[in-house]
């Protein structure tokens, strides 16, 4: 058996737990994958993995032959996409993650004119309001808002994003419109649970009680809800401004805003950065920058 698919085979039985998960994982019978393991370990003439009725332990010297293994693999992995030319033209799988609806509006336009601009180059967008690890390799680039928390991650400031509070033209005409944040405690509340606290909302530093009728954990909802009368919502800016010149929302000035989010592209920096990841970044960072500037209402 050749020397690297040994490795590759003990690495899946290690990581699967069983002979029998392996094989299903690689397709595999499991005498095959029973036989091949024990042809390895007559190769290196020691034992790797103890074998029980219930479990598979790693010996020392199978600690230290595993652990080997997995840098040797990753390295024939570096060294086949340096082959295939990811670091000498823009080529390859790029996978990108944003949350949901900032997706929608803002990046999937973009993301398909550059597919159109470099035809060598396939995106997987991953459109989720979690936050995926780009350490551990889900991601090759991401979306951020807020502030940044101190890692090894290079980040492209791109703006900031204004977060405001709006409502539905006919529930300000029945319940009437506040004038400070105070005046909220007053009023029935949609909370998107990303952005504020369902029992109190912050105004750079200050805690205002809210009343909150219903709480979402999708923006999109709460804009629908709040243009339907449910109630005064926080949302960001970009979301609203076309229900806001159409007449379905109307923002609110209440003398203080919450504070405006920092938006920010991140992406590991560790060694050479792939043609495929500088030509998204040199394609993307300008035109995001352009369309939040646009889309601030």
């Amino acid at each position: 058996m050749d020397r690297l698919d040994a490795m590759s085979l003990l690495l899946t039985v290690i990581d699967t737990g069983s002979l029998s998960a392996a094989g299903r994982r690689l397709n595999m019978p499991l005498a095959t994958v029973s036989r091949r393991l024990s042809d390895l370990e007559a190769r290196l003439k020691t034992r790797l993995v103890q074998r029980t009725s219930r479990r598979l332990a790693l010996t020392d010297a199978g600690q230290a032959y595993v652990q080997a293994c997995r840098r040797i693999l990753e390295d024939v992995e570096q060294a086949e996409r340096d082959a295939a030319g990811e670091y000498a033209a823009p080529k390859g799988k790029l996978i990108v993650s944003c949350y949901v609806a900032f997706g929608r509006v803002h990046l999937v336009p973009i993301v398909t004119d550059f597919l159109a601009a470099y035809p060598d180059i396939d995106v997987r967008m991953v459109l989720t309001d979690g936050v995926v690890s780009l350490l551990e390799g889900e991601a090759d680039v991401a979306l951020r808002f807020g502030p940044l928390a101190d890692s090894s991650l290079k980040a492209v400031r791109l703006g900031t994003i204004r977060q405001v509070l709006c409502a539905s033209p006919g529930y300000l005409a029945a319940r009437g419109t506040p004038r400070s944040p105070q005046d909220l405690a007053a009023h029935d509340c949609v909370t998107f649970l990303a952005l504020m606290q369902p029992e109190s909302w912050q105004f750079q530093g200050e805690s205002v009680r809210v009343r909150s009728r219903l709480v979402v954990n999708n923006v999109a909802a709460a804009v629908d809800a709040a243009a339907q009368g449910a109630g005064i919502t926080c949302v960001f800016s970009y979301l609203v401004a076309e229900a806001v010149q159409a007449g379905r929302l109307s923002l609110l000035a209440l003398g203080v805003e919450p504070a405006p989010l920092p938006v920010s592209l991140v992406y590991a920096a560790e060694g050479m950065l792939p043609l495929k990841l500088r030509a998204f970044l040199d394609f993307c960072v300008p035109r995001l920058k352009a369309r939040l500037t646009a889309s601030s209402v």
